[in-house]
């Protein structure tokens, strides 16, 4: 896979950050990754499997392997070594897609130490949602015409029937409410804007409440998506919240 890796400066082990982009991945956060270096944290940035021209096929299950995949190589002695990189502390911070990525993700490592949702797409628990709601082919069909209109360029080997199916048959188990248990001690930020994906972000934060999580933190900011006009509030309030991580 294509990979960044930011590196802090001085020697000692430091946290790291895994960065997870959205759909298709246009926004990538990358005045993130510079901010959060700048805090003493290594960051590492990587495209998916089959998006943005790493080799192979994307998919979703894909993706949450690849996300493991880089947990894995972060702590391969060698590797933490090489990028003076402490891999106990290690942080997943995923916008969008990424933020789905993220769940599934550290859900299933109880040694990813926190994650921030930013706008995260429960894309498990919207297409369960719509299951519900309308018969099976009107719900695909409209999954895939979300997809399309993303804009799939960036990614290979898929398309929006091949994706909207995958979802379907994990949507319940990929759903964030379904996730509940896997975070009731760990820190979590979640981070909500004005695109519509906050109701069922903030439903996730108030369960994890519910379960017994007391480290969950909500931040809303009044704007679009990839949080246009609030790039500096953005990395404020993920920074503050990183900050007590770092030791």
């Amino acid at each position: 896979m294509n990979a960044l890796v930011y590196v802090a400066a001085g020697a000692r082990p430091h946290p790291v950050v895994v960065l997870l982009h959205g759909f298709p991945g246009n926004e990538r956060n990358l005045d993130l990754a510079q901010d959060i270096r700048r805090a003493g944290w290594d960051v590492v940035y990587f495209d998916y499997r089959g998006s943005w021209g790493s080799p192979g096929n994307f998919s979703f299950s894909h993706g949450i392997e690849d996300t493991a995949a880089v947990l894995a190589y972060l702590r391969q002695p060698a590797n933490a070594t090489r990028l003076r990189l402490d891999p106990a502390r290690i942080v997943l911070i995923g916008h969008s897609m990424g933020g789905f990525m993220a769940v599934q993700a550290s859900a299933a490592d109880p040694s990813v130490k926190g994650i921030v949702m930013i706008s995260a797409a429960d894309m498990g628990g919207m297409l369960e949602q719509m299951l519900g709601q309308e018969p099976k082919q009107a719900a695909l069909h409209e999954a895939s015409a979300g997809f399309a209109g993303e804009g799939m360029a960036p990614l290979s080997g898929c398309t929006p029937d091949g994706l909207a199916n995958e979802l379907a048959e994990h949507a319940s188990a990929w759903a964030f409410q379904s996730k509940v248990d896997a975070f009731k001690r760990r820190p979590m930020l979640v981070v909500t804007s004005d695109d519509g994906l906050a109701s069922d972000d903030e439903a996730f934060a108030t369960e994890l409440r519910k379960g017994g999580n007391n480290q969950v933190t909500s931040v809303h900011l009044a704007t679009d998506h990839a949080f246009s006009d609030q790039r500096i509030e953005l990395s404020h309030a993920v920074l503050q919240w990183l900050a007590p991580l770092a030791h």
